[in-house]
């Protein structure tokens, strides 16, 4: 059984094609239609020995309690760099700061 969680609708239709098992979507009636929705679940899961034919299930929404936050497919993201050095911001300059500046 192949891994299609995380693919979109497209990809894990040629993926199953390409395993033979058939793909059903009982959250998506317009299943063959669908593109670039991303699967978030599937039963039987990845790895699971399935004979040729058999109807894996996929879903494209989170069901009840699962998925809080609705984050999505997120791409990781590097740390941030350390504060200081020439990211530090200096402060805005106030009344003194222009008065000396004008001053002869």
């Amino acid at each position: 059984m192949p891994r299609l969680v995380g693919l979109m609708a497209v990809d894990a239709r040629a993926s199953a094609y390409a395993h033979g098992v058939l793909l059903a979507a009982p959250d998506r009636p317009d299943f063959l239609r669908t593109v670039v929705d991303h699967v978030v679940r599937q039963y039987p899961p990845p790895g699971v020995e399935v004979p040729r034919g058999a109807v894996v299930t996929v879903w494209f929404d989170f069901g009840e309690g699962e998925g809080a936050g609705g984050a999505g497919v997120r791409e990781p993201r590097p740390p941030k760099p350390s504060g200081g050095g020439l990211e530090r911001e200096l402060e805005e300059p106030g009344p003194l700061m222009y008065a000396a500046l004008s001053s002869p």
